[in-house]
C-alpha cells in the first residue's frame, strides 16, 4: 500500500506543470497557446523571458530528482530497486501526460535527466555531456536528445546499474523518443530547426 502511495504521489508531482506556473508568475501567455503548444522550458523561452524558461528547466529537472531521492531514502526498505523504478516510471509519466493538463505535456528531457541524476550522479553527467556534445557539433538540440535517449540504457549497463534500471530507462526512452515524433520528421525531412534559430524545443 505504501509503494502505491509513493507511486501516485510520484505521478501527481510529475504532473506539476512549471511551464505553466513560472508562465503566470512572470504573466506570460499560457504556454498551450502559442509556438508549439506544448507545457515545456523551450516554448516558455519563445515568451522572451529568459528567466521563466530557465526556471522551468529547473523545475522539471528538479521534480524528477527529487521523486526518485524520496523513494530511494524514505520508501519502505530504503534502496528498494523495484520501488525506485515505479517511482521513476511514475515522475516521467506524469510529466508527459498530467492529470492536471488534461494528459497533454512535454517530451520529458529536462525530467529525465532530473532522474537519472537521482538514479546515480556519473550516469546523469554521461548523458548530459553527451547531450552537449551533440547539440554542439551538430546544433540540433533533438537530435541531441533522441541520442542520448539511446544512450542512457548503455551508460547504465556500462555502470553496472541494475537490471531494473537499465530496462526502465530502455521505457523511458522509447517514450521519449515517441514524443519527438513529429522531430523525427523534420529531421528527415531536414526541415528541423538549428539551436542558432533558437527555434528547437528538445526540453518540452
Amino acid at each position: 500500500m505504501i509503494i502505491l502511495v509513493f507511486v501516485i504521489c510520484a505521478y501527481l508531482l510529475g504532473s506539476i506543470s512549471f511551464a505553466v506556473i513560472m508562465s503566470r508568475l512572470f504573466t506570460l501567455p499560457d504556454p498551450r497557446t502559442y509556438g508549439s503548444h506544448n507545457p515545456g522550458a523551450t516554448n516558455v523561452l519563445r515568451s522572451g523571458n529568459k528567466w521563466a524558461a530557465i526556471l522551468t528547466l529547473l523545475g522539471d529537472a528538479a521534480k524528477g530528482w527529487l521523486a526518485v531521492w524520496l523513494a530511494q531514502y524514505f520508501g519502505p526498505q530504503a534502496g528498494n530497486s523495484l520501488l525506485i523504478v515505479a517511482v521513476a516510471l511514475a515522475v516521467f509519466i506524469g510529466h508527459l501526460f498530467p492529470v492536471f493538463l488534461h494528459f497533454k505535456g512535454g517530451k520529458g528531457v529536462a525530467t529525465a535527466l532530473g532522474i537519472l541524476l537521482a538514479l546515480n550522479a556519473w550516469l546523469g553527467l554521461a548523458v548530459l555531456a553527451t547531450w552537449i556534445l551533440i547539440a554542439m557539433v551538430f546544433r540540433l538540440s533533438s537530435l541531441a536528445a533522441l541520442l542520448t535517449a539511446i544512450s542512457a540504457p548503455i551508460f547504465a549497463m556500462a555502470l553496472a546499474l541494475p537490471s531494473e534500471y537499465v530496462l526502465a530507462l530502455v521505457g523511458m526512452s522509447l517514450l521519449l523518443i515517441w514524443r519527438h515524433k513529429s522531430n523525427i520528421q523534420n529531421l528527415l525531412a531536414g526541415k528541423e530547426s538549428r539551436i542558432a534559430k533558437k527555434e528547437d524545443n528538445h526540453l518540452e
